[in-house]
């Protein structure tokens, strides 16, 4: 399968909203404070930015409240030349374990991230399309440990079937997941050091106490 360069495609959008002198409406879901630290940087140059922090998958609820105060923090913190906005969604646990039912020994990356990358975009695409925002996008390709190649495959076809269009991205060229740690290190946030299920925390312990 030939893969395809997402931020080459992002390039070219931006390409052209610069020379019509548009500035589109975005919303941006986020996974968590750092990881949309370098996309907020970057996107706000070019689009007026909503984030939208929608993720029922944290484990435990201390962890969810935790992430959604240093992503607000930063967001109040952070200067930008484009308006930033913040919407959180729902905190609705069920949905994410319904998915993830028959899926729990997956291992990360497997079909149980895939089923959790679909519920957290598709639930964008429709706060996008309720609201009229021109794009939608996620900063979860950002990170190393998330394939960009089914994560925009992802948003494409959630697009197609809501009726809003996907800004294609790789957050994580041009050294994007670098300069988010380096924000993260400026704006002293929290780093959590798994990606925020139950399941994923499960598997950190087993490494920590393996090592």
């Amino acid at each position: 399968m030939i893969k395809v360069n997402y931020q080459k495609e992002l390039d070219k959008l931006i390409a052209e909203f610069e020379k019509e002198g548009r500035v589109p409406s975005l919303l941006l879901h986020s996974c968590c404070g750092p990881c949309s630290s370098y996309c907020i940087e970057y996107l706000s140059q070019y689009f007026n930015i909503t984030v939208f922090y929608y993720n029922p998958n944290i484990y435990p609820d201390e962890e969810y409240y935790h992430r959604v105060k240093e992503q607000q923090r930063f967001i109040e913190a952070f200067p930008t030349k484009h308006p930033v906005s913040f919407i959180e969604g729902d905190y609705d646990k069920n949905r994410f374990y319904e998915i993830a039912k028959g899926l729990e020994h997956e291992p990360e990356k497997g079909a149980r991230c895939h089923k959790c990358y679909e519920l957290r975009l598709r639930r964008t695409a429709e706060v996008a399309l309720e609201k009229s925002f021109d794009f939608f996008t996620t900063t979860l390709t950002i990170s190393p440990m998330k394939d960009s190649q089914v994560l925009n495959e992802i948003g494409i076809r959630i697009g197609e079937e809501v009726g809003v269009a996907w800004l294609p991205s790789d957050f994580k060229k041009k050294e994007g997941f670098k300069r988010s740690t380096q924000l993260s290190a400026e704006y002293d946030m929290y780093r959590q050091d798994y990606c925020g299920c139950v399941y994923s925390y499960n598997e950190r312990q087993l490494q920590k106490e393996q090592n």
